[in-house]
């Protein structure tokens, strides 16, 4: 078993120890065993330490059958004596965190009985699952402001060890899952919890707790929160891009909100403008494509290859073509860059079997598509050209089998 130095004292950035072994694992990772460690392996809800041993970076620190395994981004050159430093500014953050929701999680216990189900740390923001299907803002509200009184009257967090009948001397936030090696973080008069992470020594420390949002998951609600330093960070962040959309839009933090839906609704309004004169400007496009109608053994065809068009304005200049039922037969091409897509259509009046051309096509542009007898497209690789295909569109046309 390693000794684990981070619950003697949360505090201790570096420190010495022996090595005990040195092996790869079955993904062939270097980790290190050693009699003692102050890194904190993942566990409890709470990341894995980082930092470095011999001056070699710790990736990830993972405890299995009681061996805390601190895997390197290289083999040491030598175990005998190792000198290990925590990456702190990590380390205290993972501290604040995992305080932080003690903190808040007794908060919704205390004031309205409101049990916490999971907790996550993430990178960036935490997570609480709270036993509950739905809670009002208010709740939300008087839970954070009775964790920041908790945090700002700097109350001891005190751990310690205890044996399952001491354990059951206190009163327990949630049942106990181990009856040995019982571990309880404390916040005398507040909160009393069997918990493996770190801690800060005081609630103080914590900083402050802010509750970003809130989702409803199935029969539970899911709380994000940030603690300490990541506020700071957070606000900074925000700051920055407040003051730049300020300038953007010539309009004060506070007028934001109001600038921004004026200019949504500008773009609504020019986007309907766009929207219609692309429209105006296919149905030009298709009366002067009606009188390229040309005779394939005949059929009545209108065949076009174009450049860079879209999938979407194929389609709405076929069903142009093919909306006054006179017989036409469409087949418009467009090549885009290394792809060639294709529209293959024809109105009530005509009678080509429009999936048989396709089927005669996909296999020369490895390509692929659907639809009906009257309706066809797909697409493939510019393997031949637009041209080339309405020739062998023209040349099937004529055989009997069509």
């Amino acid at each position: 078993m390693t000794e684990k130095l981070f619950y003697k004292n949360a505090y201790i950035k570096e420190f010495v120890a022996k090595g005990r072994g040195q092996r790869q694992d079955e993904n062939g990772e270097w980790y290190v065993v050693l009699d003692a460690t102050a890194f904190y392996p993942t566990g409890g809800g709470q990341p894995f330490d980082t930092g470095t041993l011999n001056g070699r970076k710790v990736v990830k620190v993972e405890e299995i059958d009681g061996e805390v395994r601190h895997y390197v981004e290289e083999k040491l050159a030598n175990i005998e004596k190792v000198s290990g430093e925590i990456d702190w500014q990590r380390r205290f953050d993972h501290m604040q965190q995992h305080a932080g929701q003690h903190i808040l999680t007794a908060a919704f216990e205390e004031l309205f009985q409101i049990h916490t189900v999971s907790f996550h740390l993430g990178k960036e923001v935490s997570t609480i699952d709270l036993d509950q299907g739905q809670i009002s803002e208010e709740l939300f509200f008087e839970a954070e402001r009775r964790a920041n009184e908790i945090v700002l009257e700097n109350r001891l967090i005190e751990a310690k060890w205890v044996s399952q009948s001491e354990a059951a001397q206190y009163k327990l936030r949630k049942e106990l899952s181990v009856t040995e090696n019982i571990r309880l973080v404390i916040i005398p008069g507040y909160d009393y919890n069997g918990c493996g992470g770190t801690h800060p020594s005081s609630t103080g420390e914590v900083g402050m707790i802010k509750i970003l949002d809130w989702e409803k998951q199935r029969n539970k609600v899911r709380v994000h929160f940030i603690c300490g330093d990541r506020i700071k960070t957070q606000l900074q962040q925000k700051h920055s891009i407040l003051k730049e959309l300020s300038q953007l839009l010539s309009a004060s933090e506070k007028q934001l909100p109001i600038a921004t839906e004026k200019l949504l609704d500008l773009n609504k309004s020019q986007a309907k403008v766009i929207t219609d004169l692309q429209e105006q400007c296919i149905q030009l496009e298709a009366e002067q494509l009606m009188k390229s109608l040309k005779d394939w053994s005949g059929a009545k065809v209108i065949a076009k290859v174009f450049t860079n068009r879209s999938f979407q304005q194929l389609q709405r200049l076929a069903h142009i073509m093919i909306e006054h039922g006179q017989g036409v037969n469409v087949f418009f091409i467009t090549e885009n860059l290394d792809k060639i897509q294709f529209v293959f259509s024809r109105d009530k009046a005509a009678k080509i079997n429009m999936k048989t051309l396709a089927n005669e096509i996909f296999p020369l542009i490895n390509g692929k598509g659907g639809g009906s007898e009257s309706t066809v497209q797909g697409g493939g690789e510019l393997k031949i050209t637009g041209g080339e295909i309405l020739s062998k569109l023209q040349n099937l046309l004529s055989s009997p089998k069509v």
